[in-house]
């Protein structure tokens, strides 16, 4: 039996004259927990805004448990509710507050009653350590923390499965911490998540397997054991050189 829960076939992705992705294929099955590394300009937010639908490949499949969401027809709103995402920049909406931000997408997208939404908000808030800030706004909390309440709206419409685009890097060091302790309970927790990162030892340590991307491609791939421990490309030893030196 298939049990991949998501399928990326043969995907590409050009702006004009520019080809920023070509032929990407992987899959991802329940439970996974797959971190793409590579430098900058290595494609790796593009794909992920590609799986997400906020860009559209050029060429390619991607289907959800074996249905084409590049298909006519498809529901798009209802496909980013079960694979959400988290951004680099928060993207919450400055004019709510942290609790608001949570509710609103359950309501529009899922049809949730407030009362409903507010509790399932509060209880992912709560989850990720956010209840004291339920009435701040954005402007208000620090950047750990505005992710962690993006963590928590992404989490209230309860997806299949979590991308994240680069999660840290818009946080100043001492708040990286609190959110990679976040999604590490998550990854206890089962929840199965596609994580664009620069963190090398979260990919090395709680990834189920590691993609490394250079130049838009999929140079390497494997469990975290073998690209880190031993890789085959010589491009990947060179990358990872610059984190982890003998």
């Amino acid at each position: 039996m298939d049990d991949r829960l998501l399928q990326v076939s043969h995907l590409s992705k050009s702006f004009g004259h520019n080809v920023v992705l070509r032929d990407i294929d992987f899959s991802i099955r329940p439970g996974d927990v797959t971190s793409i590394i590579g430098a900058s300009g290595s494609g790796k937010s593009t794909l992920l805004r590609c799986v997400n639908m906020l860009e559209i490949p050029s060429s390619g499949r991607i289907l959800f448990h074996d249905r084409d969401v590049m298909a006519r027809g498809f529901n798009i709103p209802a496909y980013r509710a079960k694979v959400g995402m988290v951004f680099q920049s928060f993207n919450l909406f400055s004019n709510m507050t942290v609790l608001e931000n949570c509710v609103i997408g359950q309501r529009k997208v899922l049809g949730r009653d407030r009362a409903s939404a507010g509790k399932t908000a509060r209880e992912y808030l709560d989850k990720v350590g956010m209840s004291p800030f339920i009435n701040a706004r954005p402007r208000q909390i620090s950047g750990g923390q505005k992710q962690r309440a993006a963590i928590a709206r992404a989490l209230a419409m309860e997806p299949e499965v979590l991308l994240f685009d680069e999660p840290t890097s818009a946080l100043d060091p001492q708040m990286v911490g609190e959110v990679l302790d976040v999604m590490k309970t998550l990854v206890a927790e089962g929840l199965t998540m596609l994580v664009v990162t620069h963190e090398m030892a979260f990919a090395r340590d709680v990834s189920s397997h590691t993609v490394f991307m250079k130049d838009g491609i999929i140079c390497e791939e494997g469990p975290p054991k073998q690209i880190f421990g031993s890789p085959e490309k010589q491009e990947t030893k060179d990358f990872l050189a610059r984190f982890f030196r003998s």
